[in-house]
């Protein structure tokens, strides 16, 4: 079952960013704008992890955060704060009045999402898997190894973040500015022409021998990882 993920946050662009990405990583996503909606939300679903703004109208995030630590319900759930503040002292104050960890925006999407997933692996581990497995292909998140019918193949960093970003979500096409935002972040500024070029690195890679092609390359929209690519094996 996967795992469910609260976004509280009043700026609507980036609900929306982090939505997709966490939808894409394979979340299930709920976003309230208020922290008073949130909190009676949260007395309604539990999800397994909230992403809090410390700024919001109704009540703050802090406050909520100081809440739902005061509730036996709540008081183990898995909070991540989001805020402008950068200062040290209210990086002390959010951890102090409870949250599990603390970003500062701007911020890369890919941390985050990593960030995510590791106090999700730690808090709730039967929802996170380090190995995504497609026909003969393994990818081991924790070891950033792949392997294909048993023989390592040697992916660069960035081609190992393309292939796990594809096979998270198969069948889903992905546009090249959407797979720069995904596994460049969305504050790099490179020309989208560098994912062709990346993905033509993972294909020779991983097709090595004559093996079949498990990414589609979609005319006019991008690429997806094939969903019908295990049938095939």
């Amino acid at each position: 079952m996967a795992a469910r993920v609260m976004i509280v946050e009043d700026e609507e662009p980036l609900t929306m960013l982090l939505r997709y990405n966490l939808e894409a990583e394979g979340y299930e996503v709920e976003s309230v704008a208020r922290g008073d909606e949130a909190e009676t939300r949260l007395r309604e679903r539990m999800p397994d992890l909230v992403l809090l703004d410390w700024m919001l109208p109704g009540i703050s995030g802090i406050e909520l955060c100081r809440r739902l630590r005061a509730r036996t319900e709540t008081e183990r759930l898995p909070i991540i704060m989001l805020t402008a503040r950068g200062e040290e002292g209210e990086r002390v104050r959010g951890l102090a009045t409870g949250a599990d960890d603390y970003v500062v925006k701007p911020f890369s999407v890919p941390e985050l999402v990593a960030r995510v997933r590791s106090l999700l692996r730690r808090a709730k581990p039967e929802h996170i898997s380090s190995q995504l497995r497609a026909g003969d292909i393994e990818l081991d998140r924790e070891t950033k190894r792949v392997r294909r019918s048993g023989r390592e193949m040697d992916l660069g960093p960035t081609e190992f973040r393309l292939l796990e970003f594809l096979m998270q979500t198969p069948g889903r096409v992905f546009t090249r500015e959407q797979l720069l935002d995904g596994v460049w972040g969305h504050d790099v500024y490179i020309d989208e022409r560098t994912v062709d070029v990346h993905v033509g690195r993972l294909r020779k890679i991983i097709n090595r021998g004559r093996k079949p092609d498990p990414i589609r390359t979609v005319r006019g929209s991008g690429y997806s990882f094939d969903e019908n690519f295990a049938r095939m094996q």
